[in-house]
């Protein structure tokens, strides 16, 4: 039993489980119907995702000092009480399910979801 981190959109693989997707924003010119059958997610969960603000000072950092000050923020965010919970349970899951999590972007290492596998990590969750 594990998590992936994959990317919305992409081919499943065998085993994956549930998908997540911690997007902000759903897929725009997707109706909700074809959310799962086209590979995006099957849940949407966006308590995971940055908030509007930290999200436009990601996909704006162009350095590794502004990629740093976005990390900083999100980090903060999921700290809050709720998302914290939202991480914990999560993480337990990991050990019972297969599931996996995602968001939209192409390059993970400038994606929440890197950020997000971190903080799974650090609350022992399990990773394939």
């Amino acid at each position: 039993m594990a998590i992936r981190i994959i990317r919305l959109g992409t081919a499943r693989s065998p085993n994956e489980g549930l998908r997540i997707g911690t997007a902000r924003r759903p897929p725009r010119g997707v109706p909700k119907a074809e959310f799962a059958s086209q590979n995006w997610y099957d849940v949407w969960y966006p308590n995971l995702a940055p908030s509007v603000e930290t999200m436009k000072l990601g996909q704006s950092a162009d350095s590794d000092k502004d990629w740093a000050a976005f990390s900083k923020k999100y980090r903060t965010e999921m700290n809050e009480p709720d998302a914290s919970r939202n991480l914990d349970l999560l993480a337990a899951l990991s050990h019972q399910s297969n599931f996996s999590m995602g968001c939209y972007c192409e390059n993970e290492a400038r994606c929440h979801r890197s950020l997000l596998r971190d903080l799974l990590k650090e609350r022992g969750a399990r990773f394939v």
